[in-house]
Parts: structure tokens; sequence; C-alpha cells
């Protein structure tokens, strides 16, 4: 499905759900989410505007999105996105494939957007899921899976995710599983390897540490020393592509956040 009738099916989409749901802000549909209860629900279309209008904070952590995977990138990837605002949910962001796993969602919580150095480090996570977990990443339409199994599909042998597994969980006999996602296991396991990992987060699968660390990467100097942490951040710094990415980045923000070249 191209680009643009994938956003004519999600508008389709949002105009059907809206004669039997809630309408919240900007006439938004409103869906139950399962992290932030209920969510605002913008289409993003082909020129990364989203539809309908929306404003303030809603607006707001659109555009630190799209400053962070540029306008084009966003406008290109992003089929829709969700906006919550629970005090109750701890989760910042998240993204997921739409039905056609050549777009993403990309849901955020108000509630917890407000400090804008942790939303755009959060952002920059999910910018990297989108970037490692993408269909010429990981293939959906694999039977049998001979590297690495992943709820996205089964990870190319040239993917990054695939040789970040190899260089940095495959030694460890107490991994949890690709698609853990119990915060118990992970903290215990961080426990267990605590100079391992970027953040308690990274250690609850290679998914999450491999974006975990690439929010490091690009917000981090270049590391020094031979500290597993150093080797995962100079992990990126052996592709081009990912350290073009950095530049543009800090180049961004570097009046938000004080980032130096």
């Amino acid at each position: 499905m191209t680009r643009a009738a994938a956003s004519l099916a999600t508008l389709v989409v949002i105009a059907l759900l809206a004669g039997c749901a809630a309408v919240g802000q900007g006439g938004a549909v409103t869906e139950t989410d399962d992290d932030f209860g209920s969510v605002d629900v913008y289409a993003v279309l082909e020129d990364g505007s989203l539809s309908p209008t929306a404003s303030g904070l809603t607006q707001d952590v659109w555009d630190t999105f799209t400053r962070v995977a540029t306008l084009d990138f966003a406008a290109e990837v992003v089929l829709e996105y969700r906006v919550g605002d629970s005090d109750d949910s701890d989760t910042l962001a998240y993204v997921y494939q739409d039905d056609d796993l050549e777009y993403w969602v990309l849901a955020a919580n108000l509630a917890t957007s407000g400090d804008h150095e942790q939303l755009v480090a959060t952002l920059i996570h999910e910018y990297g899921h989108i970037l490692t977990l993408e269909t010429s990443e990981v293939s959906p339409d694999v039977g049998v899976c001979s590297t690495l199994d992943l709820d996205e599909g089964c990870a190319a042998e040239d993917s990054v995710v695939f040789a970040f597994q190899r260089r940095f969980w495959s030694g460890y006999e107490d991994a949890p599983d690709p698609a853990n996602s119990d915060a118990d296991v992970a903290w215990e396991f961080y426990l267990e390897h605590e100079d391992d990992f970027v953040s308690d987060y990274a250690a609850t699968n290679v998914v999450e540490d491999l974006a975990e660390t690439f929010m490091t990467f690009v917000l981090e100097d270049e590391p020094t020393g031979t500290s597993t942490v150093a080797e995962k951040l100079d992990f990126f710094w052996r592709y081009p592509e990912f350290v073009a990415i950095r530049e543009r980045i800090r180049a961004e923000f570097a009046d938000d956040l004080g980032l130096a070249d």
C-alpha cells in the first residue's frame, strides 16, 4: 500500500470511529488505551501535519518528534499519533507498527511530557525503535527464524539488532527473553549486570537495550575506556548512518539542551 493510500485508509477509519466514539481535543476521536486510559487519535497527513488540527502540548510533542526524526521521515513512516494524559502511567511514549507493517503509530502521554529534556530523550529512543525494527531490518513474514525472533518478526542476518544481540547479549545465561516486558525480571537482571547497561530499563530486553543505547549515543559524548557500556556506544559509532543522525539531532537541539558539537 502506498503512503497516500495508507493515509487515506487511516482517515477513513478515524472518520468511521467518530460516529461511535467520544470526541476529544479539537475534534479528535477518543479511544481506550491500555497504557494511558484514553487517547485522542490524530491521522498524520502526507505533509506531516495532523488531522484534526492539534494545539498546545499535543502539538508541541508532535513537533518535537518531527525535529528528532525530521518532518519528512515522520510524514513518510508514521500514520497515526495517539495522545493520552494519564498521571497513573509512568510511560512517556511508545511506538508500534500499524496493521500495514511498513508504517508506525506514535503514542505519547502528556502527563509525562512537560520535561523537555526527558521528552527529547524519550522520542530519540522511540525513533531508534523505528530505525532498527522497520521491515528491511526485521521481516514479519519468516516462518522459522534462524537469527533473532522478535515480536516484530525475524531479524535479518545483517540487521543492526541481530549484530547488537550477538555482540552483547549472546553470552548471558540469565538474559530476559527478547519479548520480555516484566519490570521485575528486568530489574533482577540489571542488578546482576548493572555495569553493562546505560539504564535499568535497558535491561528489559535486547530491543530496549538497543534503543536506550542509541539514545545515549546521540545525547552523550563519544565514549572512552573499555567498559561494556563504552563498547555498546562505540557499536553505533561504527555505522556512518547513525553518526550522521547523531550529528543532525545534536545540531537541531543544541540550543534547547546545550549540546556541544
